[in-house]
């Protein structure tokens, strides 16, 4: 008994899929810039930001009419020092190489700091499709509430949190934080000033042990050693 599927539904899959992203190229047309498929996953595809809401009309039309969610990515490194200003020592050797950071921007690609995604369902195909558009300087993209009223919400909290507009959305109110907050939390150039005052738990300054206080710990320790009798 074996947990992978059979080569034949693989290979079903697969056709489905294919003939899936045919028909989205050919609905699309130049509204699809990259692709992206994988057997099992959900499709991703990356699309002119300048025709967000017909993406979504077209894809809803195709039978994706289930919405997911609307969400944003930055994908700028965090810089140096956001979290806290105490020196830590994540136990990492000095002499090990660094890691080099992943400068990649995900499936379908992408060419733009900030990216909006878009999670959609087909009930009757029971497949996704991530629709993905690069964002330019102005932050704005055409809201999709009257294609899917859902994500009335989502637009808000993606505004909210990386301030993204969406053109056409009547009220672009915050959800969670207080009218007058300033910054988007959700950046990764946000300062987490919250971390400056009470670093992250663990991230603490280490003093060493005073000689003379080592010297008489060791010999406690050792005295509560032999008054138990030693090693078991």
């Amino acid at each position: 008994m074996t947990d992978e599927t059979p080569p034949d539904e693989t290979q079903k899959i697969d056709e489905e899929r294919d003939a899936l992203l045919a028909d989205l190229s050919e609905g699309l047309n130049e509204i699809l810039i990259e692709s992206h498929l994988r057997p099992h996953e959900d499709l991703w595809i990356r699309v002119d930001k300048n025709h967000w809401q017909d993406a979504a009309q077209i894809a809803k039309s195709m039978g994706f009419a289930y919405f997911g969610f609307i969400s944003a990515i930055d994908w700028q490194l965090a810089p140096e020092g956001r979290y806290e200003d105490t020196e830590f020592d994540g136990g990492l050797d000095e002499e090990e190489d660094p890691v080099e950071p992943d400068n990649s921007t995900g499936y379908a690609g992408g060419e733009t700091r900030f990216q909006l995604l878009m999670q959609l369902y087909s009930l009757e195909r029971q497949l996704g499709l991530v629709v993905k558009a690069d964002l330019g300087d102005d932050m704005t993209v055409d809201s999709v509430r009257e294609v899917f009223p859902g994500a009335d919400w989502h637009e808000r909290e993606t505004h909210e949190m990386f301030g993204i507009s969406f053109a056409g959305h009547p009220t672009l109110q915050p959800l969670y934080l207080p009218t007058e907050f300033e910054g988007h939390p959700l950046r990764k150039d946000f300062p987490l000033l919250a971390r400056q005052v009470k670093p992250w738990p663990g991230v603490v300054d280490i003093e060493e042990i005073p000689e003379h206080l080592e010297a008489q710990l060791e010999a406690e320790v050792m005295a509560a050693f032999e008054a138990n009798g030693g090693a078991s």
